[in-house]
């Protein structure tokens, strides 16, 4: 008690101090011209809303602070943070991220494994964690909805949604095209441009080619080496978009989305004994520009992804309809050192291994289909409401291989697993003007899920094995919205989500296929959404509480290497998240954000493997026979910082010829999280932090704007996951980057 207490009076201290700055920044801003901050426009209800007339906490990212921080190569692992509760990783390489939204994610890194935060892109949800990484490139906003988004959004929504929208064709020519370019051979290249055919006919074409350098020397003499340059760290990312709109009437429209991405690079750089016994800090053996690598085949992965979706509209009057059907397919194959070392490397060196752990992706391939229907009312009346239903199927086969020597031999156990999975549900929202300043809003979903597996493995120990898991169940969401003036206004939620039932099948390593029933999250917030001190400032801020009952957890590694699914009785989140910002004056703009999140998994019998001797757990260890296990009632769950922050401070100072300077600083934190179920010294992480700045000059007459950059200002080593089963192996982040940039808009 005393803990929450504690970090209680922390989210109290940051709310006063955010609160309190802009009335100390008005008196310095007295003499400056009136400035106030914009107004944010989200599309968190399936339709345009002020951000403040949306009654759950969502917060939203501009494009002008994504092409900021993406400016050195970096990829949406790079929005860990940049608004409250969100935490984004992966063990993958860039192609297939992990999301979690307070606390709730899930840290399965195979392909087929389900998470509880979904990815909308255009209107079109990215289902499987393949396609999550899909470039961030001509994008318009962002939206983080926090809290289970079921009614509007559909399956797997417990924790919340990450909305995207790209920029869409308009009536008017226009666009523009970036380059920068920076050390470690990085070239990033980004354009979109709109013309207008007809008066009823636009397109917005745009494209990203996104490149860096290998700038890692493998030290080990592997026969994959290049000793006459690097060996890794190199990525191409290719991706193109096409929308094409058509409007031949007032009342009928019509977008066809088509994109493309060819991306191939290096993946997860896994570092052999570079945590020591007892100590979760990086130790001498780290070193970033080396590795030591007897398998992997220089960690090379490769993808590619097609897709194409046609939205319909038609205003009828009263309703508009809406259908939005969608297509992806994608491929890839890579392959990777897992040990991050080597096992015959001479007794006593840095990067010996007790055994070679290599595995790789010989082929895959995805298909998802999408159909959705929406009714949606218009006008300004009392009562809106929208109904709709929605349908979701996929298929996915993935061949993959284990390897025991040096890279470049054959495999020895190879499996081929194939998943199919569909879903469908129907759904509808009302909301009710009550009086003037009271708006209730109700909504309710129904869903049933199916899905079936079948794994062969036709390489090594003969196994054929299918599983089968399904439920339907009801999602729903009741809110208020009480508008106290035209600058303040209150929220209160309480909210049903609900994910499907899951399958783990890495029969790579194990003859078991694991299952996890569907988990369920009751979920409570509560807070304010405000413009003040005539409207210099905007704060946000919101108090949560959810329970999760049967909450899916995967237990990754422990001495055995295992990857298996398995439900905890309860689980349980709470916590503080605040947002805003502030015109300081003088040209000054300060914007942050802050979140306390507590986590705890609720379950007195159950139990994990675990790390073997080189770590030291500190949960109860409980001997079953032989076997040891963690008992981790009690712990947070894992990936899940108990506090993020993030801080942008901006200038913006005019010329007298209409040009003007700019500058920013933007830092994000990370603070006390876990990396596995179990907790041990060396895998639970205490503070994380980073920086990026950027200045330049600008002439909006003539369109153009050349800027310097650097991310990660001071080369922060912050690890990000962790290879327990073999030794105390870690990834970290990105490495400090900088360079120039050049735009040009027309």
């Amino acid at each position: 008690m005393t803990r929450r207490l504690g970090a209680l009076a922390c989210s109290v201290s940051g709310l006063a101090l955010l609160v309190s700055t802009p009335v100390l920044a008005q008196a310095a801003a007295s003499s400056d011209e009136a400035v106030t901050v914009e107004d944010i426009v989200v599309t968190a209800q399936r339709r345009s809303e002020n951000i403040r007339d949306v009654p759950f906490a969502v917060s939203a990212v501009n494009q002008e602070t994504m092409a900021d921080v993406a400016a050195g190569g970096a990829d949406i692992l790079s929005m860990t943070a940049r608004v409250p509760s969100l935490q984004v990783e992966s063990s993958n390489g860039r192609y297939a991220p992990r999301f979690y939204i307070r606390g709730l994610g899930n840290v399965d890194f195979d392909f087929n494994a389900s998470q509880p935060v979904s990815v909308v892109l255009d209107d079109v949800v990215l289902e499987n964690v393949f396609l999550k990484g899909f470039p961030l490139f001509d994008v318009q906003q962002l939206e983080v909805l926090r809290g289970p988004q079921g009614t509007l959004f559909g399956r797997n929504t417990p924790a919340g949604v990450i909305k995207i929208d790209t920029v869409k064709p308009g009536p008017e020519f226009g666009g523009f095209g970036s380059l920068a370019v920076g050390n470690l051979g990085a070239v990033r290249a980004e354009t979109g441009v709109t013309i207008p055919l007809t008066d009823t006919l636009q397109v917005r074409v745009a494209g990203l080619w996104n490149h860096r350098d290998d700038w890692i020397d493998n030290m080990y003499d592997a026969p994959f080496v290049d000793r006459n340059g690097k060996d890794l760290g190199n990525f191409d990312d290719v991706a193109g978009r096409l929308h094409v709109a058509w409007a031949p009437t007032d009342r009928f429209s019509a977008l066809l989305t088509l994109q493309a991405r060819d991306y191939e690079g290096t993946g997860t750089m896994n570092r052999a004994n570079v945590l020591t016994t007892g100590s979760n800090k990086l130790n001498a053996n780290f070193d970033r520009e080396r590795v030591y690598y007897d398998g992997g085949r220089n960690n090379f992965q490769k993808q590619e992804t097609r897709s194409g979706s046609l939205q319909l509209a038609y205003d009828f009057g009263p309703a508009t309809l809406t259908g939005v059907v969608g297509r992806y397919w994608g491929a890839s194959m890579g392959d990777g050192d897992i040990d991050g070392g080597v096992a015959s490397a001479p007794a006593g060196a840095a990067y010996k291994t007790p055994f070679n752990s290599e595995t790789g992706t010989l082929d895959s391939d995805l298909t998802q289909d999408t159909y959705e229907l929406r009714l949606a009312s218009n006008g300004d009346g009392r009562f809106g409401w929208q109904v709709g239903a929605f349908y979701w199927e996929e298929r996915f086969n993935l061949i993959s291989a284990t390897f025991n020597g040096v890279g470049g031999l054959a495999p020895t156990i190879v499996t081929d697993i194939v998943q199919e999975s569909d879903s469908w549900s129907v759904f509808g929202q009302g909301n009710y003007q009550v009086t003037d300043a009271l708006k209730l809003t109700a909504g309710l979903r129904y869903t049933d899920d199916a899905r079936d597996f079948r794994g062969q493995r036709t390489l090594g120990a003969p196994l054929d094995v299918t599983k089968t898991v399904g439920d339907e169940q009801v999602s729903w969401d009741v809110s208020a919205l009480y508008t106290v003036n035209s600058d303040w206004n209150l929220f209160a939620r309480v909210a049903k989500g609900y994910r499907g039932p899951s399958i783990q099948g890495r029969i790579a390593t194990s003859n078991v296929v694991t299952t996890a029933n569907s988990e369920t999250v009751m979920s409570y917030e509560a807070g304010f959404k405000a413009r003040l001190w005539e409207g210099r400032a905007r704060l946000n801020a919101t108090a949560y509480y959810y329970e999760v009952t049967d909450p899916q957890f995967t237990a990754i590694g422990g001495e055995g290497n295992f990857n298996q699914l398995i439900n905890a009785d309860k689980g349980e989140g709470y916590g503080l998240e605040l947002d805003g910002d502030v015109y300081l004056g003088g040209g000054f703009n300060l914007a942050g954000g802050f979140a306390w999140n507590h986590t705890e998994i609720k379950d007195k019998d159950l139990l994990v493997a675990f790390c073997g001797a080189a770590c030291t757990v500190t949960d109860p260890i409980v001997n079953i026979g032989a076997t040891r296990r963690a008992n981790i009632n009690g712990n947070p769950f894992p990936q899940a910082p108990e506090y993020t922050a993030n801080i942008t401070l901006s200038w913006e100072h005019t010329l007298a010829n209409g040009a003007e300077l700019f500058a920013s600083t933007d830092w994000v934190l990370q603070k006390n999280f876990n990396l596995f179920l179990y907790e041990s010294v060396e895998f639970k992480q205490d503070t994380s932090f980073e920086g990026g700045a950027r200045a330049g000059w600008r002439a909006p007459e003539l369109g153009l704007e050349a800027a310097v950059y650097v991310r990660n200002i001071t080369d922060e080593a912050n690890v990000i996951g962790g290879i327990d089963f073999n030794n105390l192996t870690a990834f970290v982040n990105e490495p400090r980057t900088f360079g120039i940039q050049l735009t040009k808009r027309f």
